[in-house]
């Protein structure tokens, strides 16, 4: 990571940017954050009362991966898969950083809403490290009521190729909601460095494609399983599928109407879980079953079991409470198996940065 910020600061930027931002306001809008340490009053890991634990800064000022000199103070989200070649793909949301603020959106930072890390990383009791990072690889204009935001939702490699789900966002609503225009896929044939639009894969948010508008991809028994939600938290979740070779044919999707996998139409999909947000599915060889992560309508943060994609799925588990950690969101499930822990990265929107979690199964 080359790019630095002591050219902003010594031309005075940094301090301009500090001074305004202290005085910004809280809200739900994630423009109007506090990433600096110095002044959220937040240094070092949280600690949590039950088994689940904090254990690593993986972002932000306080992080050992020092993001900020890739001009990434803080960030969210942090969607992980392999790339196919044994090295991981971590691709974060809307990221704070110091340049020429966006106004526009009423926030003195200057955005980006997606970025990329790459780490050789597999075995996380020790950390995620990053040794790549992919600034900005898919603009958005961030102009609200037009694109506010173009974020990744997930990440998956078929064939070589790298796929993100994107959401692109119109504009912010209350506390956890959010409107879009559409989900698409995105892909890269270089391991990751260059990235395309699909705009034949785009899901407009009518039509029973609304259900889809924030994914989550598992791959079984040749299928690509793209799970989804409507925009926003606390929403029911959905499963749709589409052989490996036909991710990018948004016309060979089947979806799970609660019996059977129909096809075509998104219209068909019935709820296989209730309440949920920024959905992440795994299988988990120590369990024998399938994962997911999310949070609830609380804002707990929940593990539920499957032995099928499409459930049925458990009643969910408590990982965390909410009010021991009021502003968590996005549990992002690492893509490795580390035995009887599970490890998943988690956003604390207090810090605007992303945490690395261990919890025991």
């Amino acid at each position: 990571m080359t790019r630095s910020l002591s050219a902003l600061a010594k031309a005075g930027a940094l301090a301009a940017v500090l001074s305004l931002a202290a005085a910004a306001p809280a809200g739900a809008d994630p423009n109007n954050v506090m990433p600096i340490p110095a002044l959220n009053g937040i240094h070092g890991l949280p600690t949590l009362p039950g088994p689940t634990k904090a254990v690593f800064q993986v972002t932000g000022m306080d992080s050992p991966n020092r993001t900020q000199n890739a001009n990434v103070l803080g960030t969210d989200l942090g969607v992980m898969w392999d790339d196919g070649n044994g090295r991981m793909i971590t691709a974060f949301g809307d990221s704070a950083g110091v340049g020429i603020p966006n106004l526009l959106a009423g926030s003195v930072w200057a955005w980006t809403s997606n970025v990329l890390f790459r780490s050789a990383t597999h075995d996380p009791s020790n950390g995620i490290l990053f040794d790549d990072v992919v600034p900005n690889p898919l603009p958005s204009p961030k102009i609200p009521g037009i694109e506010i935001s173009l974020i990744p939702t997930a990440g998956i490699s078929v064939g070589g190729v790298q796929y993100m789900s994107m959401m692109s966002v119109r504009e912010w609503g209350e506390h956890g909601k959010w409107n879009t225009n559409f989900a698409t896929l995105a892909a890269s044939r270089d391991g990751g460095t260059t990235w395309t639009q699909l705009t034949n894969t785009r899901r407009a948010n009518v039509d029973g494609q609304e259900k889809f508008q924030q994914n989550a991809f598992l791959k079984a028994d040749g299928y690509v399983y793209r799970y989804g939600t409507p925009a926003g938290r606390g929403n029911p979740g959905f499963i749709s599928r589409a052989k490996e070779s036909e991710i990018a044919d948004i016309d060979a999707y089947e979806y799970w109407d609660g019996g059977a996998w129909k096809p075509g139409d998104a219209k068909t999909a019935a709820p296989i879980v209730g309440g949920v947000g920024e959905l992440s599915v795994m299988w988990n060889s120590y369990l024998g079953r399938y994962v997911m992560l999310s949070t609830d309508p609380a804002n707990n943060v929940v593990l539920r079991t499957a032995s099928a994609p499409a459930g049925p799925w458990s009643e969910p588990r408590v990982l965390i409470d909410a009010p021991t950690l009021p502003t968590a969101y996005a549990p992002m499930i690492f893509p490795y198996q580390t035995g009887s822990d599970l490890y998943f990265l988690l956003t604390q929107h207090t810090q605007y940065n992303v945490l690395l979690m261990r919890t025991p199964l």
